[in-house]
Parts: structure tokens; C-alpha cells; sequence
């Protein structure tokens, strides 16, 4: 039977909702004054709680407001990022980096289940376990700046976007945990014959033996709380926009001349550059959904595509639906291509 969702109360009016984003962004996270009540975060944590005692698992993590989403070492709790506690900061959150992480009922409780699974790595000293670092590795090796995962691998499950479980043992073990608790993910029948069907195992198995126990961690301390966090929303996305910069690539005339006209032949017909920038947000949106990619780092690629484009002279002709379709497939490659320049892909 469904569980009835109680109504909750509207959270309090800021001063700054009104605020242009010039504005806002120079506002500090700690004069924020957010709270999670009455939030979507607030049910999906109540979501989660259900989810564990239907596990069978006692352990709560406790959550508070950060800037981004943490389970931090030592730390058997979940740190929510301040966007999703109000609806002006997810519009912001949208307009600086083209969407919102967790922003959807669905997204969070995946995230959330993620993080879950370092929180409770962290409140029963999981990676300590001898079979735990045979399956996962060794927890304390160091995370890596970049990551070139296999998208073939079925050493791995595969939960969050980039093949998030690659990364590191510990990213490895919580989205292990995140596909057990999920449910109705079948998790034996979608991994059967998967060497990650072992680790599910050992999962299952583990939370068997200790879900009833009490953490042997119980620290309820909030690392990098919003309350006391100086930096301005306005050096945050600076920080945030970096991390996703892709690395540089020399020249995308190949495929854009395969593709486009040059001026010459159809001097009448509308510049590519038009016509990318009319399509550009539906075509980020569908390579995002091929390649779990960011949109933001899809944008970026795609920015210097269109440069390039009028700096070739280049005009759009042809069927319109095919040559979105078309240049969806080469903005893809192009972004490939960009972040494996490195040898690797670049960690979320």
C-alpha cells in the first residue's frame, strides 16, 4: 500500500528571491539562511529511511547543507547541496551550469542512495574487511584527478553517469550499495553473469550481518557546513566551471565540412552558425542522455564548434530534424575525443 505523503509547510521568505543572478552571486553561502525543511530532499531522505528499514538496516546517515553533494571520510552522514533547498538557487543552479544535479525525485534518490553507501562504509569501517578490499581494492588509494572508464566492463555496476564506479574502490562499494537498496532493480537478474553480480553479493550478504547492529561510527558532525562557508555563489560556479573544461582540440573542420555547406555553393541558405545556436540546447540535452555526459562540458565543445563554424564560412543545408541527428553524432566524437586527449576522462 502507498504511503501517504504529509503536506508540508512552505520554507520562509529570503530577502534575496527577488535578486538578480548579478546580485545573488555575490551573496555568500553563510547569509544564505537555508533550511531543508519542506523541501523535495526533505521527503527523498525520509524515502531513504524507508528504503533501509525495508533492508532491514537500522543505520541512519544524518544529512545537513553544504555546497555540493559529500559523504566526507570518517563521517557516516550525507551533505545536500544548497540549490536543492529552494526553487531561486535551482533556477540558478540551472543557468550557470545548465542543470541541476538531483533536481528531479528520481535523480536524488539515486544520488542519495549513492552517498548512503559511503556513509555506511564509513559507520561500520566496511573497507577494513578483508573480503571488502578484495572485491572493491584498497580504500585508501588515492582518488584520481582523471578516470578512463570502460563502458564495456562488467567488472562494475552501472548507477550514476560516467561509469561513476570505476573511479575509486570507494565510489566503486556505494554504487555497489546504491543498485542493492534501489528498489525493484532486480539487481540478480540485470547483473547475472557479471563479475560485479559478486560484489551485489557481498553487499547483500553484509547488511544481512550487520544491518541490525549499531554503527561502530556515530559522529554527527556536518563537514563544510553552509552556516560557515565565506565564498560567494559567484567564485563556487567559477571553481565548479573549471572542473568541467574539457581539454582543447585543434580542429573540428573534418566533420564540420562533412557536414555543412560551404558559403559559396548556398550563399542564400542560413548560416550554420544559426542554425546550431537555434538548436543548440535540444542537441546538448540529447547527447547528455547518449553519453551521461554534462551538459555543461557539452556546451563548451559545442561553443567552439560554432566558432569554428563562422570562421569557415559555413551554411546549414538539408533536412533539419537529420542534420540535428547528424551533428549530434559529431558533437559527440568531438567530445570523445576531447576528453580522452588526456588519456583519461576527467572524474566526476
Amino acid at each position: 500500500m502507498a504511503t501517504k505523503r504529509r503536506k508540508r509547510k512552505p520554507g520562509r521568505t529570503q530577502v534575496w528571491v527577488g535578486w538578480s543572478d548579478e546580485k545573488l552571486l555575490d551573496l555568500r553561502f553563510k547569509d544564505l539562511d537555508l533550511s531543508l525543511s519542506g523541501t523535495l530532499v526533505e521527503s527523498c531522505v525520509e524515502d531513504l529511511g524507508a528504503e533501509l528499514e525495508a533492508r532491514g538496516v537500522r543505520f541512519r546517515p544524518h544529512v545537513w547543507l553544504s555546497a555540493e553533494w559529500m559523504s566526507p571520510l570518517g563521517v557516516p552522514g550525507i551533505a545536500i547541496p544548497f540549490y536543492l533547498a529552494h526553487p531561486r538557487l535551482a533556477r540558478l543552479e540551472r543557468r550557470q551550469l545548465l542543470e541541476v544535479e538531483g533536481g528531479t525525485r528520481k535523480e536524488c534518490m539515486k544520488i542519495l542512495r549513492h552517498e548512503c553507501g559511503h556513509a555506511v562504509q564509513q559507520a561500520y569501517r566496511l573497507q577494513r574487511r578483508r573480503r571488502w578490499q578484495q572485491l572493491f581494492g584498497s580504500s585508501t588509494k588515492p582518488y584520481p584527478d582523471a578516470y578512463r572508464p570502460n563502458p564495456a566492463s562488467k567488472r562494475f555496476v552501472q548507477h550514476l553517469r560516467m561509469y561513476y564506479a570505476q573511479s575509486h574502490p570507494d565510489e566503486d562499494f556505494a554504487e555497489t550499495f546504491a543498485v542493492w537498496m534501489g528498489p525493484r532493480t532486480r539487481w540478480r537478474k540485470r547483473y547475472a553473469g557479471w563479475p560485479a553480480l559478486d560484489k551485489l553479493e557481498f553487499v547483500d550478504e553484509t547488511m544481512a550481518e550487520i544491518g541490525a547492529q549499531p554503527a561502530a561510527v556515530r559522529s554527527r558532525e556536518h563537514v563544510e557546513p553552509l552556516g560557515s562557508n565565506t565564498k560567494t555563489l559567484r567564485k563556487h560556479y567559477a571553481e565548479r566551471r573549471g572542473r568541467f573544461q574539457p581539454s582543447a582540440v585543434s580542429s573540428y573542420d573534418r566533420h564540420l565540412r562533412a557536414l555543412f555547406t560551404p558559403e559559396a555553393d548556398a550563399p542564400d541558405a542560413e548560416r550554420a552558425t544559426r542554425f546550431l545556436t537555434r538548436n543548440r540546447g535540444e542537441i546538448r540535452r540529447l547527447v547528455s542522455r547518449w553519453t551521461g555526459e554534462y551538459q555543461f562540458t557539452l556546451d563548451m565543445v559545442l561553443a567552439e564548434m560554432i566558432v569554428r563554424c563562422r570562421e569557415l564560412g559555413l551554411r546549414a543545408v538539408g533536412d533539419e530534424e537529420q542534420m540535428r541527428m547528424d551533428f549530434a553524432v559529431v558533437l559527440t566524437v568531438n567530445t570523445m575525443h576531447s576528453l580522452y586527449s588526456k588519456s583519461s576522462w576527467v572524474a566526476l
